[in-house]
């Protein structure tokens, strides 16, 4: 399963939808995510690719790693993985 793939299920998981039902274009607002759903998320993705996810959801606007769409979190954890590996 690759990383697109296993970030769309956690989302899909927390917006309780099918994977099939998510598009990359997706807000967390569009699925319905709220502040607390999003904390989970980031908990469910560190776990998932055992990383550390620059999120401060006090204050999100502040934070290294965008949650603006669904794209943007897969791009945000594929340079996580990465920059682990280094």
């Amino acid at each position: 399963m690759s990383v697109q793939e296993r970030v769309i299920r956690i989302i899909a998981e927390q917006a309780m939808i099918e994977p099939s039902d998510v598009a990359e274009t997706d807000t967390m607002d569009d699925l319905g995510i709220d502040s607390m759903g999003l904390v989970e998320c980031i908990f469910a993705l560190e776990e998932e690719f055992d990383i550390d996810v620059p999120f401060n959801a006090n204050e999100p606007e502040k934070s290294d790693f965008d949650i603006t769409s669904v794209s943007s979190v897969i791009a945000g954890i594929e340079r996580l993985i990465a920059a682990q590996k280094g």
